[in-house]
């Protein structure tokens, strides 16, 4: 479901890929190559969202308040972000935790289950875990920093072959 709220129109591009599940509401822009996928919401009521360049916002996640996702950055499954910004090529795993004012650096990973609290800087290429997570190691040549680019070969895939059934 995409919807305005307040007479904001979400601005979405016509390569980016919204699941026909997700919910884009207000003030949310959602650059080329980006996708968002089922159950996903996405609600721009106070604040700006932008979903970058090559991005992706997985199943269940939330992003709420002036949240950006920089270019190829990774939003995990169930994963919210709440008024922060997440680097390029940075990835926040499943089910964690991204709270107001803090900002995930370039190739960084919040590691699944964690909790990121409000104003933290995680460092670029490191790799942070637990509640509240903290620094556990600094990260190389991870192929994490590679899961974008398979979302977006991904979100041409179901953009050109599927098929609503009901």
């Amino acid at each position: 479901m995409i919807r305005s709220f307040d007479g904001t129109e979400p601005r979405i591009a016509d390569s980016a890929y919204v699941d026909d599940a997700a919910v884009v509401i207000g003030d949310v822009v959602i650059e080329a190559d980006a996708s968002v996928w089922p159950n996903t919401t996405l609600r721009g009521d106070h604040g700006t969202i932008v979903v970058g360049e090559g991005a992706n916002v997985q199943d269940n996640a939330v992003l709420h308040e002036d949240a950006e996702l920089e270019p190829y950055s990774t939003i995990g499954h169930s994963a919210i972000v709440h008024n922060a910004t997440v680097a390029e090529r940075a990835l926040v795993g499943m089910n964690a935790v991204v709270l107001d004012g803090s900002h995930i650096g370039e190739k960084a990973v919040v590691a699944a289950g964690s909790v990121v609290t409000e104003g933290t800087d995680v460092s670029p290429s490191t790799l942070v875990a637990g509640a509240p997570a903290e620094p556990k190691t600094e990260i190389e040549g991870s192929r994490l920093a590679e899961t974008a680019e398979r979302y977006v070969s991904l979100s041409k895939e179901h953009a050109e072959t599927s098929e609503r059934l009901d």
